[in-house]
């Protein structure tokens, strides 16, 4: 038999012997022989129809997990499982595509001076247990002005999410001073900082309590949106659903450098490890943004607990279909638990409407 050194089959199946190692860890493409003194590892030549394969579906984003699926089926069976996983990515492209799209808008529109009509919000909120943890850490709020979903974790984390809503809640009751709304709302998140730091000293250390948030500011016109951790800002417009947040966690840190694909992300260990939360040491920078309304938005904020268990295609239907924002709440906490319950599931629903004149 015809033995190839890593260095000679790896040109020649153009894998990196890097890549070649890690596949053999992986068990999805072992050396035919490995040398018992220096480990060095050998590949027979019959093995580069496999390496090939493997390398243009890496080349197509497979994950590694699914190539290796791929790799165990006879070819006609391969070949529909491709055809399925590109059908898949064609799809998650034209959600990238309509994203693109909406933040192009977003950022190139110019004010209506003349647009005269008075919008105002209607809304609901609701936070479930789920089917699984004993207590719910989840805060939700909706509010004429306020909508707010927080994610408690730690020993005291249901007092740390509620800490930081009602940090938030002044804003809901207050007239809006002239100026900066984002610079407002960033104050105000200092100040659901130090709430949340009080309720973990108070309970023992700073380990002992933390939370996300994510809310919005309705200004007559205008969302301002903060955000920190991995609760999920979302916006149903004309038929499209655009998540307007960006997660601040390991897993999509890795994504934004390209060494995970969204798919892998999903069964990745430290998926639910976050970058940034409530209080923060030292605290850390919130996302801030404004988002023109349009009558007829709808607007979804989160907990992972919905967006965990229900694909994206589902919580669309689901905003597309129900009359009410109380229906869509509850319809979509329904279908969390009805996926498992294993968190804590809230929701607020806030439809942008035409109010009296």
């Amino acid at each position: 038999m015809e033995w190839l050194t890593i260095g000679a089959f790896a040109k020649a199946s153009r894998l990196s012997p890097k890549a070649l190692r890690l596949y053999d860890e992986l068990d999805l493409l072992r050396p035919a022989r490995v040398d018992p003194d220096t480990g060095y590892r050998y590949y027979a030549v019959e093995q580069l129809e496999r390496a090939r394969l493997v390398a243009w579906l890496r080349r197509l984003g497979m994950p590694l997990a699914r190539i290796r699926e791929v790799c165990a089926l006879l070819p006609p069976a391969a070949a529909k499982e491709i055809r399925a996983y590109w059908a898949q990515v064609e799809a998650d492209t034209a959600v990238r595509r309509d994203l693109a799209a909406f933040l192009v808008s977003q950022l190139t529109a110019q004010p209506r001076k003349d647009d005269t009509t008075m919008l105002e919000l209607r809304y609901s909120a609701h936070s479930d247990r789920g089917r699984v943890r004993p207590g719910n850490q989840d805060t939700a709020y909706a509010g004429s002005r306020l909508l707010a979903v927080a994610d408690g974790f730690g020993p005291a984390g249901a007092p740390a999410s509620s800490a930081a809503v009602e940090a938030l809640r002044f804003l809901d009751t207050e007239e809006l001073p002239a100026g900066d709304v984002l610079n407002l709302l960033e104050e105000a998140v200092r100040g659901a900082t130090e709430a949340v730091r009080d309720v973990a000293n108070g309970a023992g250390g700073p380990d002992e309590a933390g939370t996300t948030l994510t809310a919005v500011l309705w200004t007559g016109s205008r969302l301002a949106l903060v955000h920190i951790g991995d609760s999920r800002a979302y916006l149903l417009r004309d038929g499209g659903l655009f998540r307007i947040t960006h997660d601040h966690t390991v897993v999509q840190s890795l994504i934004d450098e390209g060494r995970l694909t969204p798919e892998e992300a999903t069964a990745h260990p430290q998926r639910a490890l976050l970058l940034k939360a409530l209080p923060g040491e030292p605290p850390a920078a919130p996302d801030l943004r404004l988002h023109d309304a349009h009558p007829g938005d709808r607007y979804l904020l989160c907990s992972d607990g919905l967006y965990g268990v229900v694909p994206d295609a589902r919580i669309r239907t689901v905003l597309t279909d129900a009359g009410t924002p109380d229906e869509a709440v509850l319809t979509l906490i329904a279908e969390a638990n009805g996926a498992g319950g294993p968190d804590n599931v809230s929701c607020v629903v806030a439809d942008v409407v035409e109010g009296a004149a």
